[in-house]
């Protein structure tokens, strides 16, 4: 059973770049597909990146050529490198596992969620 610990998040001015991390306990790149969710508060969780286990990708058109999911295997570790924040994706991000062979930007298909990490990116 994966458990996801987020880490990462922090304060960036619009522009800049953080990159977040998600631990995952029995972190197993061939048998889960793995994602990054973000919410804000009054609104629902939204799909923002994932990967399945052929290592696609696929992204949310609001991230498409700022943000980039990755994952090293050898480190049990999940990456979203974020770069051009701007004020909008000031959110709770959260990293989500699903036992599936593909990958989904819908919340309801995944089984382990982590705690998630604050972004807040300020004009």
């Amino acid at each position: 059973q994966v458990q996801p610990v987020e880490s990462g998040g922090g304060s960036v001015q619009a522009g800049g770049s953080l990159q977040l991390s998600c631990a995952a306990s029995a972190y197993t790149a061939s048998s889960y597909s793995y994602a990054w969710f973000r919410q804000t508060p009054g609104n629902e969780r939204e799909g923002v990146a994932c990967i399945d286990i052929y290592a696609h990708t696929a992204y949310a058109t609001s991230v498409k050529g700022r943000f980039t999911i990755s994952q090293d295997n050898a480190k049990n570790t999940l990456y979203l490198q974020m770069n051009n924040l701007k004020p909008e994706d000031t959110a709770m991000y959260y990293c989500a596992a699903a036992v599936s062979s593909w990958c989904s930007l819908w919340t309801s298909f995944y089984n382990y969620w982590g705690q998630g990490t604050q972004v807040t990116v300020s004009s």
